[in-house]
């Protein structure tokens, strides 16, 4: 399935983007902005002089772990090269796949493994083998390209959180420090100077306040939602909670499993499916086979697209206990379908969710527990949260995403590079 939702398959789709937003116009509110108002994607481009793009990346769309990075990163770059730019991307190989393919309108080159893109590619940038382009964006997902020692162009960053613990949940000692010293010491001062584009206003306040990096240097563009999440279908007949994403320690899915089993008592009747693969399914499978659980909290593994819009519409709320997370796109996918969410209150999940109105936010395990409770007992309840969470999430789409990529002149103009930023690109030497 299409890698959304943070990470539930691998795939693509090139469906187009959802209808338009109503938030642009507010976009162009002063004087210097107003110049490109109204303007297309194709004629910002244009006026903005890019016509050639270079995107570096850890992981591919098609990677089987590929998650919601990876899927904005998509629709963002299927955008630019509708809009007539030319779109390379440079990322870690993909195994059994082509090792050059063009997906959306944009090329794909995978070189090399995992851990071996992040030194080939500082180097190619370096010595110019890149090619010519007119701009270049890095994708920093935990390792850093430090793309702004070698990159020769305007150039910015995509950055949807700060990964903090994540380094000792996914790396063993020393090779965690070495990744955590890089994050938080040696990458920094290297970004002082470079536009940076997160997903939430949360994530700017930690990027902020964790790394140093100047607040006018970082902008926010939320992600879209993808058009196949809509309303429709039946609810469960019985009490079913969904949670959706790679089963890895980052998203704390034995915390999920324990409210699970907290709840059962009192709702006999529950199902749980907790959607993904990941190196920790035997780790959550023993988990469960211990509880004695099998019979009513499943994982299934990779869940198709179709698979996974009804199972947002049939559950009665989805849940989160992820611990980092720069949106979470499972939230405002979920609430596409009219279902709303109990998530652990953490960067993202605060702007993907009105706490109360399309879901509810919890910091502990025994709050999820009373949350989740309250939403599986209280019809009237559950029915008001899921028509405000459809609400909320009505309010992302990913072809605004696109246009707010390329929406927003930098306040100092220079005739000699472009110009592109409301959310991604306030392009800087």
């Amino acid at each position: 399935m299409t890698a959304s939702s943070d990470g539930t398959g691998p795939g693509h789709d090139d469906a187009p983007a959802g209808g338009a937003g109503t938030s642009v116009a507010a976009a162009f509110d002063t004087p210097a902005l107003r110049p490109f108002a109204g303007m297309t994607l194709a004629e910002i481009a244009e006026a903005a002089e890019l016509r050639t793009i270079h995107v570096v990346a850890w992981r591919d769309f098609d990677d089987a772990e590929a998650g919601g990075s990876e899927l904005h990163a998509h629709r963002v770059l299927s955008a630019w090269a509708a809009a007539g730019m030319e779109v390379v991307m440079t990322t870690s190989a993909v195994a059994g796949a082509p090792r050059v393919v063009t997906r959306s309108g944009y090329r794909v080159l995978r070189r090399l493994g995992r851990y071996q893109i992040f030194p080939r590619t500082m180097l190619s940038g370096a010595l110019g083998h890149l090619g010519q382009v007119d701009g270049v964006v890095e994708i920093w997902n935990g390792m850093p390209f430090f793309s702004p020692l070698w990159a020769r162009c305007p150039h910015i960053v995509f950055l949807h959180h700060v990964h903090g613990e994540m380094w000792k949940m996914a790396l063993p000692r020393g090779l965690a420090e070495l990744g955590h010293g890089l994050e938080r010491h040696v990458a920094p001062p290297v970004y002082r100077r470079t536009s940076v584009v997160t997903l939430s206003e949360s994530s700017k306040e930690e990027i902020v306040d964790q790394l140093g990096l100047p607040a006018s240097h970082v902008t926010v563009s939320p992600p879209g939602v993808e058009p196949r999440f809509t309303p429709g279908g039946e609810k469960s007949a019985v009490p079913l909670i969904v949670a959706v994403g790679r089963l890895v320690p980052v998203k704390r899915f034995e915390r999920t499993i324990d409210a699970a089993l907290a709840l059962k008592d009192r709702h006999p009747d529950l199902q749980v499916v907790i959607a993904g693969e990941g190196y920790e399914r035997d780790t959550l499978e023993e988990r469960i086979r211990a509880a004695g659980a099998e019979s009513w909290l499943r994982l299934p593994g990779f869940v198709t697209d179709d698979e996974l819009v009804e199972l947002y519409r049939s559950a009665w709320a989805v849940t989160s206990s992820s611990l980092r997370e720069g949106w979470g796109m499972t939230i405002t996918e979920a609430g596409a379908c009219g279902t709303p969410t109990v998530a652990t209150r953490i960067s993202g999940h605060v702007d993907a969710i009105e706490d109360g109105v399309s879901g509810r936010l919890v910091d502990t395990t025994d709050e999820m527990v009373a949350a989740l409770d309250q939403i599986l007992s209280d019809d009237a309840l559950r029915t008001e949260l899921g028509a405000g969470a459809l609400r909320q999430a009505a309010r992302f789409h990913w072809d605004e995403t696109a246009r707010l990529t390329l929406d927003r002149k930098s306040t100092r103009l220079n005739s000699s590079h472009g110009y592109i930023s409301y959310a991604v690109f306030c392009l800087k030497k």
